[in-house]
């Protein structure tokens, strides 16, 4: 039986899907398979909610194929196995998969599977992924071929597919079959294209009128952020899709008379599309440099930053009981929920890197297996610029003060993710070790007993981390590897204020001349 194959990698939906669309329109037997690589679960920014989550949105997928006449298999095995098995039950005419922008493992996989296929005289046909464009060596034109690639049409689900057999494989149904037991995540995430899409009408017509207020918040983001992250992850959703429906959004709203409500619709949307913007823009750097998880974009830097991993401190950043209330609380809810707002991302790793000096490899690391969106382009992304290691972004070392007084001034947030402060006043909540020794006992909280003090004095060792950083930055070596960092992953997007002032400039000249 002659089939075309379609290789599922984080991919999961039928709409805006172009391998799907080359065996729909060719009218072969359709066969889908998505993998569950055991050499994968052994890295150490695997972790099986990843693996649940993704098996999840395959076994939507899988029904909603199976409705349209096509049939689909959930299979663990390395993929070359697979496909060793698959080229014995079926005659294979050609596999179709999208691109996939991962760490070295999915790069060296690829690379040994493009090899396997050219071995077998098999025809295997990649499509782009979003707006990550292949082969390009810096970032000269990317902007460009970033907007086109946005602008294109989008692809239509199929309204029939075909598959002229019975399956001669097996294919799981659960992570637990195969001996994956995820940790308990107190949101239950709905899995699938449909849910996505549910899931942005919703930001769109209810959550999102505050977003542009409330999304840096942990406190108000669980609601007014637009809680895509894992539907884009595993892609339920493309950019593509959402930036066409975002676009009607507020083409509809400008349409309406003016108001209130209306302004705040329209610029946190507003909001919402520029950060969409960076979606691929960092996901872009880990296409341009795969060894972003391993390898430092500065790696003389990173020698020269020189930091140790202090095992007691590392084990009180991740469980939250470092003693810092908002801190402890946000690692707590993403530990519980698998998801906390972004900038709470960045100050949990800012902690890490700046205050307690601790090595992104290892923080980065624990961090992936948490999120139940992982998205490794964007995460590697963020702990390079937030632990310092490239060498042209701005230190960002966050005050864990100033974020909780910022956005928890009243310490609601603290109180639900850590109780143990639950009977503290408002007027300690951010810093609960300044409450008298008498306090401490008539509110049953002893500072040190049953709640941990500070592992460190906060200010003081987050600007000796400053300092260390701008030390190490100042060397001519490393000066010189991040001019070739910029040249490579630097943005050439310039902001508006500097186009003016680049536009000033030019008319300057042009007088002059």
């Amino acid at each position: 039986m002659k089939v075309d194959i379609v290789w599922f990698k984080r991919d999961f939906r039928l709409e805006d899907h172009a391998p799907i669309n080359a065996v729909a329109t060719s009218n072969n037997n359709f066969l889908g398979i998505f993998v569950i690589e055991p050499s994968r679960l052994s890295e150490k920014d695997t972790d099986p909610i990843h693996i649940d989550w993704e098996i999840k949105c395959a076994l939507e997928l899988q029904t909603r194929i199976r409705e349209l006449g096509g049939e689909m298999l959930i299979l663990h095995d390395e993929v070359i196995n697979v496909f060793e098995k698959l080229i014995e039950q079926y005659q294979i005419s050609n596999i179709y998969s999208h691109e996939e922008i991962g760490t070295e493992w999915s790069y060296r996989r690829d690379i040994r599977f493009g090899d396997w296929c050219k071995s077998k005289k098999l025809n295997w046909k990649e499509f782009p992924t979003n707006a990550v464009i292949r082969g390009l060596k810096n970032r000269d034109n990317w902007y460009k071929l970033r907007t086109e690639r946005l602008m294109e049409d989008i692809i239509p689900s199929p309204k029939e597919l075909k598959f002229g057999n019975k399956l001669r494989m097996d294919s799981i149904s659960s992570a637990k079959e195969i001996g994956i037991i995820p940790r308990k995540l107190r949101d239950k995430y709905k899995p699938g294209e449909i849910e996505a899409k549910k899931n942005l009408d919703s930001f769109l017509n209810k959550r999102g009128m505050n977003y542009r207020y409330e999304m840096s918040s942990p406190v108000t983001g669980e609601n007014s952020c637009s809680r895509l992250s894992h539907y884009i992850s595993t892609g339920c959703i493309t950019i593509r899709q959402i930036i066409k429906i975002t676009n009607e959004k507020v083409a509809y709203l400008k349409t309406l008379e003016k108001s209130d409500s209306r302004k705040k619709w329209i610029a946190s949307i507003n909001s919402f599309k520029s950060r969409l913007a960076w979606h691929c823009h960092f996901i872009q750097k880990l296409e341009l440099q795969p060894t972003l998880g391993s390898r430092a974009m500065n790696h003389e830097l990173d020698k020269r930053l020189n930091r140790e991993l202090d095992q007691d401190r590392f084990e009180m950043w991740t469980e939250g009981k470092t003693g810092w209330p908002f801190f402890d609380a946000c690692m707590r809810q993403l530990r519980a929920t698998g998801w906390i707002n972004f900038r709470m991302r960045a100050m949990l790793m800012s902690v890490a890197s700046y205050t307690l000096w601790l090595p992104w490899k290892e923080s980065g690391n624990y961090l992936a297996r948490q999120f139940i969106d992982y998205e490794p382009g964007i995460h590697w992304s963020q702990v390079s610029m937030q632990s310092g290691t490239t060498g042209i972004n701005t230190v960002r070392a966050y005050s864990i003060l100033k974020q909780s007084t910022d956005h928890d001034p009243d310490g609601v947030y603290i109180r639900k993710w850590v109780p143990e402060l639950s009977m503290v006043p408002t007027h300690y909540i951010h810093e609960p070790w300044k409450m008298s020794k008498t306090m401490q006992r008539q509110i049953n909280c002893i500072i040190g007993k049953n709640y941990p003090r500070p592992i460190v004095d906060e200010k003081e060792a987050r600007l000796e981390g400053v300092r260390n950083s701008y030390k190490a930055r100042g060397n001519p070596e490393v000066r010189k590897i991040s001019q070739e960092v910029n040249k490579k992953h630097g943005s050439r997007k310039k902001s508006r204020r500097k186009r003016k002032i680049d536009q000033k400039q030019t008319k300057f000249r042009n007088i002059v001349k």
